[in-house]
């Protein structure tokens, strides 16, 4: 069950750039360290539901219904385009704030979302967790027990990344261009993440 290769391929899996990880670098980046553990911990947050899903069947049943998969899917590419459109807008500069200031439970709920909008994540965990499930024993208690294993993963891999993202946070202090550009640069990856999601297929 817990195999060697299932934990490579989670930490490969979790190390991949996706929404959830320019959400908690951005955090890390424009917000301060603790801003970015708030998004680290509401990104996965944000996977237990797809995880349960997947443990019992709803994903499949998502999987089935277009209708279902494709409102779920419109939900989170507009979320992806309001982050991108918000970003583009801000104008604040970096500070190093205090949780309250930074409002951190907004945070956590925005991460949160980046990663429950996401129907694919559903699917992704149905077509994945199975493959590491020892035949004869308990499947049930087997998949929770991947599933703790794999946001265990998440969470700290994503920490990293937000502590990453925090380090060099100090050279764009003193270069307004540049964190006008960073913004910019983040507001297009979440517009593109946007439109690869509502060009996505099933």
């Amino acid at each position: 069950m817990l195999s060697t290769e299932f934990l490579i391929t989670s930490l490969i899996v979790v190390l991949i750039p996706g929404t959830g990880v320019v959400f908690t670098l951005s955090a890390g980046l424009f917000l301060g360290w603790r801003a970015s553990l708030f998004a680290a911990l509401g990104c996965t947050v944000g996977i237990v539901p797809h995880l349960l899903a997947s443990i019992v069947g709803l994903a499949a049943v998502l999987h089935m219904s277009a209708v279902a998969f494709t409102a779920l899917k419109f939900a989170g590419v507009a979320y992806l385009l309001y982050l991108a459109w918000a970003m583009w807008n801000d104008k604040g500069s970096i500070s190093f704030s205090r949780p309250g200031e930074t409002r951190a439970w907004n945070i956590a709920v925005k991460a949160f979302l980046t990663n429950i909008l996401n129907p694919k994540l559903s699917i992704f965990f149905l077509a994945f967790l199975p493959q590491f499930v020892t035949p004869g024993a308990d499947s049930l208690a087997q998949m929770l027990v991947l599933s703790g294993v794999f946001m265990a993963m998440t969470l700290v891999v994503f920490v990293a990344y937000g502590v990453l993202a925090f380090s060099v946070r100090r050279w764009f202090l003193g270069s307004p261009r540049l964190l006008a550009w960073m913004r910019r640069s983040f507001a297009a990856v979440f517009a593109g993440l946007g439109v690869n999601l509502a060009l996505s297929g099933r």
